[in-house]
């Protein structure tokens, strides 16, 4: 299981900023984070899912 930190998970979906990450995670379109140690963290795999899922959806 690998774990993206925001950073990560801002590269993955193509520079997207702090604010509109957050934005696609209150509608939905990214899983929620998981709080380690006062850190949130992305389960990668969660992650892809969703932007499968996303992709599938607006075909």
């Amino acid at each position: 299981m690998t774990y993206l930190n925001l950073n990560q998970l801002s590269q993955k979906l193509g520079g997207r900023s702090r604010s509109s990450l957050y934005r696609d995670i209150e509608s939905g379109r990214i899983p929620e984070p998981i709080r380690i140690g006062g850190r949130l963290y992305w389960i990668e795999s969660q992650v892809d899912e969703a932007l499968t899922g996303n992709l599938q959806e607006a075909a």
